[in-house]
């Protein structure tokens, strides 16, 4: 059975692109494109990994995430975010709000996928 990753970025060219990248390595993916989005996807559906872009209209990534782990549900699901910010603050913040990996854009797929492994098993 296929593992889910829930994917949390406002453009929808990278949400394109990743749910792909992801689909074709055999995971179930869900798309959002804001935090606020995302947390009418957190209905109970088992999700085993959430992946989220920090700057994000309406909720950011941050945002979201602390929201996220008060669902007893999703309390201890992996969170990467992926984002162009590297200010130390915002990474600690992250850190502090559960978040499991930081990763900057530019990327490459293989060590988000890497990353995604370590979190996760297929």
């Amino acid at each position: 059975m296929a593992k889910t990753i829930l994917f949390v970025e406002d453009s929808s060219s990278v949400r394109t692109v990743m749910g792909s990248t992801l689909t074709r390595e055999g995971y179930d993916v869900i798309t959002a494109c804001d935090g606020q989005d995302a947390m009418t996807k957190l209905d109970g559906t088992k999700i085993h990994l959430i992946i989220s872009d920090v700057n994000m209209p309406n909720m950011d990534g941050l945002t979201f995430v602390k929201a996220a782990r008060q669902l007893p549900a999703y309390k201890f699901t992996p969170i990467i975010m992926l984002t162009t910010e590297t200010q130390e603050a915002k990474m600690n913040e992250g850190k502090a709000a559960g978040v499991k990996a930081w990763i900057v854009k530019p990327f490459q797929p293989p060590h988000l996928l890497a990353a995604i492994e370590q979190l996760i098993q297929k």
